[in-house]
């Protein structure tokens, strides 16, 4: 961290009451801090185009846990990724890997070759194959969606979890985080369970980790950072944005099962149900697989999302953003975002003292 930079300590004050609430809220999140290794239990999300060496970093340099986001990456491209991440920051951070990419066991090797200590992987059950290949040199993180699965991840290997809620941004699960907490974190204690979805506050945070949880993991928040590589369009509409523009996308068929992608309604958001229509017209005339009509709707997506994030075209492109993008209401630092979220749990804290006390 630079030395004029903002900290956590910085957004509570140095009276003792913020220290004793600073205490208290790294007590409840220490079994995460020890995980991860950070300062504080705070993982960025894994998003693309975003979720870059930058970003990534800056999360990690303010105390938090930066992941790389894979994605689509070779192994040449991701051990570039890495190598440039760690000349840019000497703490922990991850990578993020999706489960039904054709090379994920050689890019499960670029990651321990170059000494990464978490790997993520999402878009489903891992195999075998991979859970022992990550478990060889580093810890696997892995996402649930429902009790069974959560217990399903923890049997097959899985180090920790990341319950993700639907109020998140991207492609999403139907159950909401408040939900999601209530059905697992007291019924999973072997492994340390992280929070995503619709967080934007520290208050947030402190709740989830007082029942249970042993972090969280935001990504809203950190797409419009000053670090963000996102541009600046993509920034000003996460800027503009409130909770209810943030909104699912629509399965037109059940026949052809499309997974719901959260992001700001735009034409872009019309132009995925002309897409996804065409891609079932195809299959109906026997054009594709259904396998081929679902890949095509994932490459949508990408080149949808690029469009945003890289091109600033947040009109036609996927302006994908969570719900907590209505509490974005401007462009700062990475460090002041953490510190931010630290201080507003650590005066819910000392409130609650303050109102013991009288």
């Amino acid at each position: 961290m630079p030395p004029d930079a903002a900290s956590p300590a910085d957004y509570i004050g140095p009276d003792s009451g913020s220290l004793l609430a600073r205490a208290e809220f790294d007590r409840l999140s220490d079994r995460g801090r020890r995980f991860l290794g950070s300062q504080v239990a705070i993982m960025g999300g894994a998003m693309s185009w975003v979720s870059e060496r930058t970003l990534v970093s800056a999360i990690s340099n303010a105390g938090g846990f930066g992941v790389i986001a894979g994605g689509s990456m070779g192994p040449d491209a991701l051990a570039h990724e890495i190598a440039a991440t760690q000349a840019l920051t000497t703490r922990p951070f991850g990578v993020n890997l999706i489960t039904m990419h054709p090379r994920l066991l050689d890019l499960i090797q670029v990651c321990l070759r170059a000494g990464v200590g978490h790997v993520v992987l999402a878009g489903g059950v891992p195999s075998g194959a991979a859970v022992r290949a990550v478990k060889d040199g580093s810890r696997l993180v892995c996402f649930a969606s429902a009790l069974v699965l959560a217990r399903r991840m923890v049997r097959l290997g899985a180090d920790a979890l990341v319950i993700e809620g639907s109020e998140a941004g991207g492609h999403i699960g139907p159950v909401s985080l408040a939900v999601l907490a209530q059905e697992i974190l007291p019924h999973v204690t072997e492994v340390p369970v992280f929070v995503a979805g619709g967080i934007g506050r520290g208050e947030a945070i402190l709740a989830f980790l007082e029942m249970g949880a042993a972090g969280a993991q935001l990504g809203t928040r950190f797409a419009a950072a000053t670090e963000s590589i996102a541009h600046p369009r993509f920034k000003q509409a996460f800027i503009h944005a409130r909770a209810r523009d943030a909104l699912p996308s629509v399965q037109l068929d059940p026949r052809f099962p499309v997974i719901p992608v959260r992001g700001l309604v735009n034409a872009g958001t019309q132009a995925f149900l002309r897409h996804q229509a065409a891609a079932m017209a195809s299959v109906d005339s026997g054009e594709l697989t259904r396998e081929q009509a679902q890949l095509s709707v994932e490459h949508f997506w990408a080149g949808a999302l690029r469009r945003a994030v890289v091109d600033g075209d947040v009109e036609h492109g996927s302006v994908m953003a969570g719900q907590s993008v209505g509490m974005v209401t401007a462009e700062q630092p990475t460090v002041e975002i953490i510190a931010e979220l630290v201080g507003q749990a650590c005066r819910a804290i000392s409130a609650r003292h303050d109102a013991a006390r009288h």
